[in-house]
C-alpha cells in the first residue's frame, strides 16, 4: 500500500478541509500515480473533492457514518472491513490519499510514500504525524520545482518497518 500526500515543512496537509497549496505539477503528479488504481480515503477527505468519485479510480471510504453513501464508491465502516477490502488488491496499486487521520491510521502499513514536500510554512490546521519518525527512508527525489512561486520536490519513501494487515 502506498501513501500520497503535499505536505508543508511543518507537515501541514490542510487548512479548513482544502489543501494547502495550488500546485498544477502536484495536481498531475497525483493522477498519474493513482489513476486506474485504488484510492483510500476518509469521508470528509471525499466530500471534499471538487468531482466525486475521483474518475477512473476504484474510490474506497472509509467512514464511522453506517448510513454514508455515494453512488460509484465503496464504504467501510472499520480498519478490519477495509482491510478485507483491500486484500481484493494488489497492494502496489493502493494510494492513501487523506485526510490527517486516514494517513496516520495507515500509515505504518504502507510500503512507500510519495511525498511533494513544499518549502513553506502557511496557515494549516491539519496535519499528518512525520513519516520518518515512523520508519521511512528517502529512497528519491526530484530537482526543485517552482510553480506559483512556491518551491517543491517529489521525494518518494520507503518504510523499513511496514506492517502487514
Amino acid at each position: 500500500m502506498n501513501l500520497i500526500v503535499a505536505i508543508a515543512k511543518d507537515y501541514a496537509i490542510g487548512y479548513k478541509n482544502k489543501l494547502l497549496f495550488n500546485l498544477p505539477r502536484d495536481l498531475a503528479y497525483f493522477k498519474e500515480k493513482t489513476l486506474n488504481k485504488i484510492v483510500v480515503m476518509g469521508e470528509k477527505t471525499y466530500l471534499s473533492l471538487p468531482k466525486r468519485p475521483l474518475a477512473k479510480r476504484i474510490n474506497i471510504v472509509l467512514s464511522d457514518n453506517k448510513n454514508f453513501y455515494d453512488e460509484g464508491i465503496i464504504v467501510v465502516n472499520s480498519l478490519q472491513e477495509l482491510f478485507k477490502e483491500l486484500k481484493k488488491y494488489n497492494k502496489d496499486d493502493i494510494f492513501v490519499c487523506g485526510g490527517a487521520s486516514i494517513y496516520n491510521l495507515l500509515m505504518e502499513y504502507c510500503d512507500t510514500a510519495y511525498i511533494t514536500e513544499v518549502d513553506a510554512v502557511v496557515p494549516a490546521d491539519t496535519y499528518i504525524n512525520n513519516i520518518l519518525e515512523k520508519g521511512f527512508q528517502l529512497e528519491s527525489s526530484s530537482q526543485t520545482m517552482i510553480e506559483n512561486g512556491i518551491n517543491f520536490t517529489f521525494k518518494i519513501y520507503k518504510n523499513k518497518n511496514v506492517k502487514t494487515y
